[in-house]
């Protein structure tokens, strides 16, 4: 699933690049970080699939070595889940997976301590939805796949990014073809920051944002970081139909 993903992002940047349009800035959540990484010229397509098969067979293998799963939590801040995940972690694998938006944030980890922290949000008054998915990602239990990533990136060529792209695990830019490989080995088992991506973008001056690929999580999240009086346009390329609306908009 993880290539099929990436190619549906790699075809829709090569649909706008075509079309002359380039990102200053690019950012992927998660698996989306590879067609980041393509977007800013430091990966070619060619190897950004590789990567992402690469990474989606360790973490298959670390899921079922390592069960766990996750829970999205709604309506506490990224402080309030943090004690809760201290809470209930203790003995136990917990972290905060995702920072999705001011309050929406994804835990990770074991079972038996995911369902005491997802207890935990409920009496204090927050929502926890458990999702459903294959394994407990971002998160210690992925630890054994970090240094057989990195060692698979070794003969992979990264390049220094010819634009700026904002990295999961930091939430900040990085040039050095070295220090990419190490980020994202670790992203792995690193917490998506994707709010405070976003927050960088902002402040930034970032005000043209494209989600590219498949339907509009990416937009969503969006929507509920920016200030309400914001004069930032979002638009969504997820295939012909899209980018022709794109095109229109943008003159």
């Amino acid at each position: 699933l993880q290539p099929a993903i990436t190619a549906v992002n790699l075809a829709c940047l090569a649909a706008l690049s075509k079309s002359g349009v380039h990102a200053a800035v690019s950012a992927g959540h998660s698996l989306g970080e590879y067609a980041a990484l393509a977007s800013a010229g430091s990966l070619s397509k060619y190897d950004a699939l590789r990567l992402v098969n690469k990474r989606g067979e360790l973490m298959h293998r670390e899921a079922l070595a390592n069960p766990g799963s996750m829970a999205a939590v709604l309506g506490m801040d990224i402080e309030a889940v943090g004690k809760i995940v201290a809470q209930a972690g203790e003995g136990g694998v917990l972290a905060v997976a995702n920072h999705n938006t001011a309050e929406q944030i994804v835990i990770t980890g074991e079972k038996e301590p995911l369902s005491q922290a997802v207890d935990l949000v409920k009496e204090k008054g927050g929502k926890a939805i458990p999702l459903k998915v294959s394994g407990a990602w971002h998160c210690t239990l992925m630890q054994d796949a970090v240094d057989d990533f990195r060692q698979f990136m070794g003969d992979v060529s990264f390049s220094i990014p010819e634009t700026t792209i904002l990295f999961n695990a930091t939430a900040e830019s990085e040039s050095d073809p070295e220090g990419i490989k190490d980020i994202m080995a670790e992203q792995l088992v690193s917490p998506v920051r994707w709010y405070d991506i976003l927050l960088k973008m902002m402040a930034d001056g970032v005000d043209v944002f494209v989600e590219v690929g498949p339907k509009k999580v990416l937009t969503g999240l969006l929507k509920k970081a920016l200030p309400s009086d914001t004069e930032a346009k979002l638009y969504n390329v997820e295939d012909m139909q899209s980018l022709e609306s794109f095109l229109g908009a943008m003159g």
